[in-house]
């Protein structure tokens, strides 16, 4: 499939965006960001760039290199923008790592073969001690550390300030002139949900060229410029790649949020949006559905949130239909229309949006079409058919990792991205593809049939809908599936009576939650037409999935494989010849 639309022209590096904006509107506010203790700071495009000159200069001065990249390993900042802002217009590499590899593990295993991976030059980090303990153990000893509060004295290192002391324009200039598309720009690692993290080469082409094929998917964004509040985590592509360069190729303003898609840390993105209004707003499903039930109680956030939005995009997971229908509801209500609401397929290897859906899609997850400048094969795998593709937005490949380079594309060149898809329809194929399952997620049952579980998955959350917030299905190699649902804690409190600090234990027991769910596994066994699309038994854990357990990514999305790995005595007991009374088994 060729989209007939060609790519049009696009700059050498993301960063001539920035100079660009910088002569024209000095003065607008590209980058803001309200701190923990409640001050707002913001840096507008003119002060954005002479950051970016004066810490370009000091990058230049210390040897840094493909071999001797830098790595970030905290959450987003204004300091972290600047770095690697930095690093992109002087043509250093730079590496942005999760967060939870330095603060939440024991052995900082993940974290350690990273650097023996990269071999940094300059480490940063943003608060010293927070990250002191991660540092010890893995820093190289050549390796600079940066700082910005909390300062550590062993190993030394050196304040952020320090790198905006001076800028040596015509060495910027020079460094910048000098680079060329397929120099590497950044490396991102994989969050590992379907396998051991993998190190993605992102060329300065790879870059420049998605967001001009965003910029022509979406026209809107061009036309004016994109505001944006925006939580998602830099060392992700969503966050990192395609939200941060959206509103930056847009001439745009982001809002860094520092909350997150649970109850207890939405706070900020309550706030936020309450001073932001967006024109876009991108998040995952689960964010969406943090901050639902605050948008129907504040009129305020609401009627700021709906003001001027033209978009909602989502992505990592397959938005439920009831909180599409909610979004749909408080939009008509707000501001008298609806919202589109729409979504592709994403990954890291691909920039991250090699296929769009532009149109409203009623109520389906699409993958939509082929951007601009992205060609897709369409390849029998298994018993589906897997989305492959080739362009300007593909990676190169993996760092230092050849034989995983090898793999990942077919004997044409196109990239396998793992993901399934179908035609909407297939007699009319220029309509579209949509989304029919990651490939290494599928399993066979006992039989040797296959089961689809992207799409029984949706299914299933759609029949338990307010109550499942997730769902994992399980098991290969058995003669019937199961399933392990996540409640969602709020609805099933409202519906159960309870208050919102009840315990999981008494959520998941109570009777009130368990005869929906008792009805809709009932329902779903009816309908099914065969042991591949028929739950059997289901089981409501009482323990969320999180980010230390690796059950949970950063983008809170579910991981299918450690959820089965780690769950074993629930697994266990759902397949049980005598199962206990937590299990639900379907009735006729």
């Amino acid at each position: 499939m060729v989209l007939n639309e060609p790519l049009g022209d696009y700059p050498r590096t993301l960063t001539d965006s920035l100079v660009r904006y910088a002569r024209q509107k000095p003065d607008q506010v590209f980058l803001s960001m309200r701190r923990d203790d409640g001050r707002l700071d913001a840096l507008t495009y003119g002060e954005t760039l002479a950051k970016v000159e004066q810490i370009g200069t000091a990058l230049l001065r210390r040897n840094l290199s493909l071999d001797r990249p830098i790595m970030i390993l905290s959450e987003n900042d204004l300091e972290n923008a600047l770095l690697f802002l930095a690093a992109l217009h002087v043509g250093i590499p730079y590496v942005p790592v999760s967060p939870p590899y330095s603060l939440l593990s024991e052995d900082y295993l993940k974290l350690r073969g990273v650097v023996e991976l990269i071999q940094p030059g300059l480490i940063f980090a943003c608060d010293g001690a927070r990250y002191a303990a991660a540092i010890r153990a893995i820093a190289p000893k050549d390796a600079e550390i940066v700082t910005v509060i909390n300062h550590l004295s062993d190993p030394a290192s050196t304040p952020f300030s320090s790198l905006l002391q001076e800028a040596d324009a015509e060495a910027v200039r020079r460094a910048h002139d000098s680079i060329k598309p397929n120099d590497i720009a950044k490396i991102l690692f994989t969050s590992g949900t379907t396998g051991k993290p993998k190190g993605v080469m992102f060329p300065h082409v790879m870059l420049a060229s998605q967001r001009q094929q965003v910029a022509q998917t979406f026209a809107f964004t061009l036309e004016e410029p994109v505001h944006m509040v925006d939580w998602l985590p830099w060392h992700h592509t969503f966050g990192g790649t395609h939200n941060f360069g959206v509103v930056l190729y847009s001439g745009g303003s982001l809002r860094v949020d520092t909350g997150r898609p649970t109850p207890e840390l939405v706070g900020p993105t309550v706030r936020n949006l309450k001073e932001v209004a967006p024109t876009l707003y991108q998040n995952t499903p689960a964010g969406l559905a943090t901050l639902l039930p605050h948008l129907k109680e504040d009129r305020q956030l609401r009627e700021n949130f709906f003001s001027r939005l033209k978009l909602i995009y989502y992505g990592g997971a397959t938005l439920p239909l009831h909180i599409w229908h909610a979004y749909d509801e408080l939009s008509y209500e707000t501001v008298g229309e609806r919202v589109m609401i729409t979504s592709g397929l994403g990954c890291t290897e691909a920039g991250p949006t090699p296929t769009s859906a532009n149109w409203d899609p009623g109520y389906v997850s699409l993958v939509g079409h082929p951007v601009p400048g992205v060609i897709a094969k369409i390849a029998p795998v298994q018993n589906k058919f897997e989305l492959r593709l080739k362009g300007d937005c593909v990676t190169p490949g993996y760092y230092k990792a050849p034989q995983l380079t090898k793999a990942a594309f077919d004997e044409d060149g196109f990239y396998r991205t793992g993901d399934a898809v179908e035609f909407i329809d297939p007699e009319h194929p220029e309509r579209g593809l949509k989304f029919n399952g990651r490939l290494s997620e599928n399993f066979k049952l006992l039989s040797g049939t296959w089961v689809d579980v992207a799409d029984l998955r949706a299914k299933v959350i759609s029949a338990m809908s307010p109550l499942a917030k997730d769902v994992v299905i399980t098991a290969p190699n058995r003669d019937f599936l199961g399933a392990i649902v996540f409640p969602d804690v709020l609805e099933c409190a409202k519906l159960a009576g309870l208050p919102q600090n009840a315990t999981s234990a008494d959520l998941v027991s109570a009777p009130k939650v368990r005869k929906p769910i008792q009805d809709a596994l009932n329902r779903l066994n009816r309908e099914g037409t065969g042991a591949a699309n028929r739950i059997m038994r289901v089981v409501l854990t009482e323990e969320p999935a999180t980010l230390d357990t690796g059950e949970l990514t950063d983008k809170s999305a579910i991981s299918q494989r450690a959820v089965l790995e780690r769950r074993t005595s629930l697994i266990q007991d759902i397949y049980s010849a005598t199962p206990s009374d937590k299990v639900l088994i379907a009735q006729p």
